[in-house]
């Protein structure tokens, strides 16, 4: 089994009505109009991953609030099994997105029920059998948190589970940056694979290229694969045997790029994993014939994400629609 952990929330996404008449959103009159989603980058990732084949499970506690039951369903619908079926008292976790008058993005947080972890009961929950454990982006901003997470990390290392991290670095959620950076830093010496984003590096550290952030990261003590997502630039990806970039692809019809990231992600680790190379050992031989071929893969599950309004993640059908598989 495939293991995700990490946090699930909800955004609500505020629709404007600006004084000078112009609409973002729905129509309205001055007021602020909410929608709701489910979100959260282990949870999209998780889903994603199901979707694409894999026995996958998610490990976040669970809101017994009506949001919580609105997170339930997509996980049930894709397969995923939540881990920890036991629902916390905590409200759910939300993630408040506005918009000023540019029409940029502006987020805010509100954490509850995702930091509700208990070690304990997170680590009886893990499968006996667990081929990939991933680390969630918001497991490192607490010291408490943090320090719960780390005992399932290595709860799962002794199972003999690969480790994989996406940081999905949040500097609004942090109040002590550097306090975080060492925290980070904890996690992703654990890890084998690590994706990031040009936005996590540029946030870390400004003053490195992407080429010596990649090479850095890989002279951590277990970590052998680097993906780096450039936005509509795509990607790129580094091991100690090669480096390869890859394209965009670009659905027909653009719906937008939420969860594009957590998409590609689920595809770079499922056909790591189809392929008998998602162990340690076998990820640093990488070379550039084979990150490419991956890099494409996971472009093509993030590119048909985009063409639809949300995270809703491909089947493999739909991916291999596309690839010709």
């Amino acid at each position: 089994m495939f293991v995700v952990g990490g946090e699930s929330l909800i955004d609500l996404k505020a629709e404007v009505a600006l004084p000078g008449g112009e609409l973002i959103g729905r129509d309205g009159e001055n007021q602020i109009v909410m929608t709701a989603h489910q979100g959260g980058s282990p949870y999209n990732c998780a889903i994603a991953l199901s979707k694409l084949g894999n026995t996958t499970g998610f490990l976040c506690p669970i809101s017994s609030d009506a949001f919580g039951d609105y997170l339930l369903g997509p996980l049930e619908a894709a397969g995923v099994v939540a881990l920890l079926p036991e629902r916390v008292s905590e409200y759910t976790t939300l993630a408040v997105i506005n918009f000023d008058e540019n029409h940029n993005a502006r987020y805010g947080f509100y954490r509850s029920a995702d930091g509700a972890i208990d070690a304990a009961r997170a680590i009886a929950a893990l499968p006996a059998q667990l081929e990939l454990y991933q680390i969630g982006g918001f497991c490192p901003i607490k010291p408490a948190e943090a320090e719960q997470w780390q005992q399932v990390v290595h709860a799962a290392i002794a199972k003999g589970a690969t480790i994989s991290m996406d940081p999905n670095v949040r500097p609004s959620l942090i109040d002590d940056f550097e306090g975080y950076k060492a925290r980070l830093s904890s996690f992703l010496d654990l890890a084998h694979v690590v994706k990031v984003s040009e936005e996590d590096l540029e946030a870390l550290d400004s003053t490195k290229a992407l080429e010596q952030h990649a090479a850095d990261l890989l002279a951590r003590p277990n970590c052998e694969l680097v993906v780096v997502t450039l936005g509509e630039k795509g990607s790129h990806a580094f091991t100690a045997a090669g480096t390869a970039q890859a394209a965009i692809y670009a659905p027909p019809v653009f719906g937008d790029t939420v969860g594009a990231g957590d998409s590609l992600m689920a595809g770079i680790l499922s056909w790591l994993n189809e392929r008998d190379l998602l162990k340690p050992g076998k990820l640093n031989a990488l070379g550039d014939a084979a990150l490419a071929d991956m890099l494409r893969f996971g472009a093509v599950v993030a590119g048909i994400n985009c063409g639809r309004k949300g995270c809703k993640p491909p089947t493999r059908a739909e991916v291999d629609a596309v690839l010709g598989g």
